[in-house]
């Protein structure tokens, strides 16, 4: 659902053709804001939450039609098409025979929580056929759902073209590039499905996905929540943008994917267990934008969201080696991945170091498990983050800290560090 949503934001200021048929833009440009389509992927969501796994297509249809009303009403300008507003405040809803994108849009929720395909497909033909009852407004939402089940279940994208073919008959015989000069605003599932699922076919991680579908143009939104939808079943979301995804939804959407979340056993991932970690998705957007442009003020708003950070008692993953000699300075049984280290025991562990291409060494650590899982295996602790920072500095044999080594990593060179404290101690 991340995916859906993210899709919608990032895809909403090219809408109507609004674009410039390229994947160089701000992902976040002026203007990006959730639209119908998670408005309505939110309600679809919820509903087959209150349905659970075994509710007959009826109660399913009931229960789509009731929650995407609820939250219609509820965002009433969110940018419904003509005949589903009208739905929306029919005394007696009624499909209305739509072939219309809608159905594949809001539909990602169905394909994460079933158990089968066939199942999944089933529950994605109720949750279009109250208002999309045409074959191709179903056709595209079950096709939708199935990518985004087998995607999860671990099929490779040649496995999900096969099926995409033979099960619906798409053509997905043209490249984006083919797609992209002629394709114009298109609002029917028949000519918005295949260019989703092309975009994520060609995509190589879920960011150029994203990309890769503004490109193409047209109902931009809907094409791009679509694909991103698939997309997050087959790559994942990079914390930072699942933290942006949060960060630009309101709290009643956030409560209905936080309940999600937790239905799939995920735990509410774009947050941390541990509260020392929680607010570090800060620091990675800080991180972000200095990757983006290297200035001095990007620089110190870094520093000054470390600081911040240190006020509020945060916590970073510290990397160690795995050496008995260290692990038998301390209890073995209390070092183990995600224990807190206490103050007095920061200087006692050996801090794992990696090194660049030049030469250098440099301890690692992390904001996030997530992180740390994108690259080679290693332990970890947990340790707070004034600790492991005046750590550095009483040791000798590297040139600093590099946070999140494996993915927008940032070097602190000690004499940065140094410095960062001898100001913090003069304020």
């Amino acid at each position: 659902m991340y995916g859906a949503i993210l899709g919608d934001i990032i895809g909403s200021p090219f809408e109507f053709d609004q674009g410039k048929k390229t994947k160089d833009f701000d992902l976040f440009s002026k203007g990006a804001r959730f639209t119908d389509d998670s408005v309505m992927t939110i309600a679809v969501a919820e509903a087959l939450l209150d349905a659970g796994k075994d509710a007959s297509a009826d109660r399913i249809r009931e229960l789509v039609t009731e929650s995407m009303r609820k939250w219609g009403r509820r965002y009433p300008h969110a940018g419904y098409g003509g005949s589903f507003r009208v739905w929306l405040w029919q005394k007696t809803p009624v499909p209305y025979g739509s072939y219309g994108n809608g159905s594949a849009m809001r539909v990602s929720a169905a394909g994460w929580l079933y158990d089968t395909l066939e199942r999944t497909e089933a529950v994605a033909r109720a949750t279009a056929e109250v208002t999309h009852n045409h074959p191709e407004g179903i056709k595209g939402a079950e096709s939708v759902a199935g990518i985004i089940f087998l995607a999860r279940t671990g099929s490779s994208k040649e496995e999900i073209r096969t099926y995409v073919t033979e099960r619906f008959g798409y053509d997905l015989s043209r490249t984006c590039d083919e797609i992209r000069p002629q394709y114009h605003h298109m609002e029917s599932c028949q000519q918005t499905v295949p260019e989703a699922i092309t975009a994520f076919l060609e995509g190589n991680d879920f960011e150029d996905v994203i990309r890769t579908a503004v490109s193409l143009g047209g109902d931009c939104d809907t094409l791009t929540a679509i694909a991103g939808s698939m997309a997050e079943a087959f790559y994942g979301i990079p914390a930072l943008l699942t933290a942006e995804c949060r960060d630009r939804i309101p709290e009643d959407m956030l409560t209905v994917l936080n309940r999600f979340d937790e239905t799939l056993g995920r735990g509410r991932e774009a947050e941390e267990t541990s509260a020392g970690l929680k607010d570090n998705r800060y620091l990675e957007k800080a991180i972000s934008i200095f990757y983006g442009a290297a200035t001095k003020e990007n620089l110190v708003q870094i520093l000054a969201v470390i600081s911040r950070r240190m006020e509020q008692q945060g916590q970073l993953i510290a990397a160690v080696e795995p050496s008995q000699a260290v692990l038998d300075l301390f209890d073995p049984a209390r070092l183990k991945v995600g224990d807190t280290v206490t103050a007095q025991e920061d200087l006692r562990f050996r801090l794992r170091k990696i090194r660049t291409e030049d030469g250098r060494e440099w301890f690692a650590v992390f904001t996030r498990e997530e992180e740390v899982r994108k690259g080679q295996d290693t332990s970890t602790i947990t340790i707070s983050i004034e600790n492991y920072l005046k750590a550095v500095l009483d040791m000798e044999d590297a040139a600093g800290v590099v946070i999140n080594p494996w993915g927008q990593r940032l070097f602190l060179y000690k004499e940065l560090i140094r410095v960062f404290f001898e100001q913090k101690e003069e304020k």
